[in-house]
């Protein structure tokens, strides 16, 4: 039992690291504007020039971990059971992003919340 837990620790971990990175990602990009007059090319060099800021940079270094985590989390378990976890980042980053960032909250998303979780819970036991 103590192993089963500690081998889903790993998904948990990828899920983690994966909504803290785009929690990150917002926050840093949450007060850049840019205007919508700017050639595709100015919007590349300018996410190209954000990828050496400390956060963004952390960001990434979490992506990585997310996914040597995952990579982990797949010789422990089946695909099919360790992918539905993912869903809950959704939830995670649901939120998160209404503490954080005051994104609203409508019933829409509180009932797709509900729908993954019984979801998850579903998949989980077959």
């Amino acid at each position: 039992m103590l192993r089963f837990i500690i081998n889903n620790l790993y998904i948990f971990m990828t899920v983690a690291f994966a909504v803290s990175s785009q929690l990150i990602i917002k926050w840093q990009m949450s007060s850049v504007n840019l205007d919508s007059h700017i050639t595709v090319l100015d919007k590349f060099i300018f996410a190209f020039s954000m990828l050496f800021k400390p956060y963004i940079i952390l960001s990434l270094i979490l992506t990585l971990l997310s996914g040597l985590s995952w990579m982990i989390a797949m010789t422990k378990f089946e695909i099919s059971y360790a992918y539905p976890f993912t869903t809950l980042g959704f939830v995670l980053i649901l939120f998160f992003s209404n503490i954080l960032f005051h994104e609203p909250l409508t019933w829409q998303k509180i009932v797709g919340v509900v729908l993954i979780i019984t979801g998850l819970i579903i998949s989980s036991k077959g």
